[in-house]
């Protein structure tokens, strides 16, 4: 069974040959009003990458799409559909609602990122959580997208913002979602937020009751619990295992639970993935007990092992999964915007929920995102931290090895932004981990991110900013002479 979405899913063992699928999905996507007229595309040499094709593959796609005048090549500003198809324009509900929202006075349409953490005067200690490796960042680029967008600011960019989000930075964030994550959306299911926490909150003033039952991963991510006992939920801790969340554990002690909130690309704490059985397992129960399945995406772009895997959100077909997503592991944390992503019939609920309580962050903010999006920086980023991590997760975890192995195991895994430092003998993660900090360092107990019995012992260590097998061993020998 194909689970994949059409747009640009390829199919390496088709006698059509790939230039050509590429072709019709971005054709297919143009009339179906996904893609609207004046939108950017990425640069052949992102797609080339972001597909692992050889550009040739691509470029020659993106001939015939000039050549039949589906976009148009505009040097170094890009490539982008061709702005004369607004008057063929399919009049569909999402392009409706997307043509609907206010554009900037000089006509572009501007897009929104989303992020999570909030940054602390602490938050750059060694070892910090979820934080991205802050000096690889394009701050020159940045800047400069800043500065323009301050110049271009006029007085209608100072009024009140849209309650969903820039519509500009909604299609970015639609057509991203498409190429890189196997989501098929349009911009109109796109909400702007500000924060992981911001979106929570939307979701469960939108869909759910004071009193329902939620499933909320065991270890898990803590302020998901904390938010949701705040609005009043009932909190059903489901196992984790070596496959991801157990399902039939949920099911046994939780039948009815309204919703379930996962994180299937590496789950946090553990960093395993979901497995298929238990995604189609979860799926299957959400149908059944007309239950949503919220997937907070925080860090599924940073695979090592392969190519990211596709959201879950990708493999529904019943409508029941809302796909969270930020920009805050992925850019910066100072950034506060995040975006959700809801079933096409929940548009209106959202909608209407958004303009009471919604918080999609600055339009300024906005729109220096959506041009690092459009201008292609974003995916090159992208592309770069995958393979700085990479490195940075093989420094840390060898340079810690070398002065902590006999006290501690390092638990491979395919991908994230942390490390799993398994205790040895008798040796307890809440103690050393309280340790570290008054020294000075961040660290997480597993332990204390879990209420069921048998709880494992190990420190969850962010490796991002660890560029030199030095630093690593000089921290190594901090947490031995605390043991």
């Amino acid at each position: 069974m194909n689970t994949k979405p059409d747009f640009l899913q390829l199919d390496d063992a088709a006698a059509e040959p790939l230039y050509r699928q590429i072709y019709a999905r971005f054709r297919s996507a143009i009339t179906d009003g996904l893609l609207l007229p004046d939108a950017r595309i990425p640069s052949a040499r992102a797609l080339a990458l972001e597909l692992g094709l050889a550009r040739g593959t691509v470029e020659a796609a993106y001939s015939l799409l000039v050549a039949e005048g589906y976009v148009e090549a505009r040097g170094q500003a890009g490539t982008v559909v061709t702005p004369a198809l607004a008057r063929h324009a399919a009049t569909a509900a999402v392009t409706a609602t997307a043509m609907s929202m206010p554009a900037t006075p000089s006509g572009r349409t501007r897009k929104t990122p989303s992020g999570t953490a909030p940054a602390t005067a602490s938050s750059n200690r060694p070892f910090q959580m979820g934080l991205p490796a802050l000096d690889a960042f394009p701050r020159k680029v940045w800047a400069r997208l800043a500065a323009r967008a301050v110049r271009a600011t006029q007085p209608d960019d100072m009024a009140i913002p849209p309650f969903f989000g820039e519509p500009a930075l909604r299609a970015a964030i639609a057509t991203y979602l498409n190429l890189s994550r196997g989501i098929q959306c349009s911009p109109s299911q796109v909400f702007i937020t500000s924060g992981y926490r911001n979106t929570l909150e939307l979701i469960t003033r939108a869909l759910l009751q004071p009193g329902d039952s939620v499933w909320v991963e065991d270890p898990g991510f803590p302020p998901t619990s904390e938010l949701l006992k705040h609005a009043g939920m009932k909190l059903a801790p489901v196992a984790v295992d070596a496959e991801g969340l157990v399902v039939s554990h949920g099911v046994a002690t939780a039948p009815r639970a309204r919703a379930a909130v996962v994180t299937p690309a590496h789950q946090c704490s553990l960093c395993v993935s979901l497995s298929l059985p238990r995604r189609l397992a979860l799926l299957d129960w959400a149908a059944q007990a007309d239950a949503w399945i919220v997937e907070d995406d925080y860090d599924g772009e940073y695979r090592y092992a392969s190519r990211p895997l596709p959201a879950l959100q990708s493999l529904d077909r019943d409508g029941r999964v809302l796909y969270a997503g930020t920009f805050s592991k992925v850019l910066f944390p100072a950034l506060r915007l995040a975006y959700l992503v809801v079933p096409p019939a929940q548009v209106p609920r959202f909608e209407q929920t958004s303009q009471t309580f919604g918080s999609g962050g600055p339009v300024l903010t906005q729109t220096i995102v959506s041009d690092f999006m459009n201008e292609g920086h974003f995916a090159r980023h992208i592309q770069r931290m995958r393979r700085l991590y990479a490195e940075r997760r093989q420094i840390a975890a060898q340079g810690l090895d070398a002065v902590l192995g006999k006290y501690l195991r390092i638990d491979p895994q395919p991908g994230g932004m942390h490390l799993i430092l398994r205790m040895k003998g008798r040796h307890t993660d809440r103690a050393l981990a309280e340790r570290m900090r008054q020294d000075g360092m961040a660290a997480l107990a597993l332990s204390e991110r879990t209420v069921l019995p048998h709880a494992a012992s190990a420190l969850l260590l962010g490796f991002t900013n660890i560029d030199t097998p030095q630093r690593a061993r000089e921290l190594g020998k901090r947490i031995l002479r605390l043991l």
